[in-house]
């Protein structure tokens, strides 16, 4: 099984939002666009701008956890932007 981070970006918000899954990147966006709670149901323009591919869910979710502790949105969209 593949496991990916995702960033997802809101030009609503201008934010960003960090995640991993286990289910498909596709699935996994439209669960973040339906009627749910949380920090995704601000908005409903919610676009998949970088991922990176895991083996483990426990490395992907360790990836996560290291691009949130930087609490840098310039960190971000440099990731963003490598991939361009």
């Amino acid at each position: 099984m593949i496991f990916h981070i995702y960033i997802l970006y809101s030009a609503n918000l201008d934010k960003y939002y960090v995640g991993h899954t286990g289910s498909s990147l596709d699935e996994r966006l439209k669960k973040h666009l339906s009627d749910h709670r949380g920090f995704t149901a601000k908005t409903k323009d919610w676009k998949i701008v970088y991922t990176e591919k895991y083996a483990t869910k426990s490395a992907a979710y360790k990836r996560e956890l290291e691009i949130k502790a930087r609490k840098s949105q310039k960190y971000i969209e440099q990731l963003v932007h490598s991939r361009g």
